[in-house]
């Protein structure tokens, strides 16, 4: 998906921005928690800007799969990263130390409401997100890809 030495711009929220620093420069062995949830680095291309973005997002795990919900609070709007992912599903993810490339995809219709409700045990404010926007907030199911990345 990238070359080694293309830039990567962090979000621009603030405790996102800190959080990913430290996550980064640490080599992953800081920073795998946040709010005492587990914590991933997901990277996408800008689907306008063409340049790599990162975001820091909770996450769950089934399968082996990432599961990440595109809540942005509830937002009107899905997330940035939600629609870079949709133009180019190729992602790098970061657990922890571990760096890798994967696939992105948005959840089924029948996968979706298992893994919502996972989602949703993990963290509720995702069900008052929903509540609060109109539009359906999207579940996405992150997997490895066969190359390293």
């Amino acid at each position: 998906m990238a070359d080694k030495n293309e830039e990567i711009i962090d979000s621009p929220a603030g405790w996102v921005a800190k959080h990913i620093r430290t996550y980064v420069e640490s080599g992953g062995t800081e920073g795998q928690q946040y709010a005492g949830r587990d914590l991933l680095l997901l990277t996408t291309r800008g689907r306008k800007s063409g340049k790599l973005r990162r975001t820091a997002l909770y996450y769950g795990v089934d399968n082996g799969r990432y599961i990440l919900v595109a809540s942005k609070g509830g937002d009107p709007h899905h997330p940035l990263w939600y629609l870079n992912l949709l133009e180019d599903p190729n992602v790098i993810v970061q657990v922890g130390p571990e760096v890798f490339s994967a696939v992105a995809r948005r959840a089924t219709e029948e996968e979706k409401p298992a893994l919502w409700q996972m989602m949703v045990d993990m963290f509720p404010n995702y069900a008052a997100y929903q509540k609060k926007t109109s539009r359906e907030i999207p579940v996405v199911v992150v997997e490895r890809s066969s190359a390293r990345g």
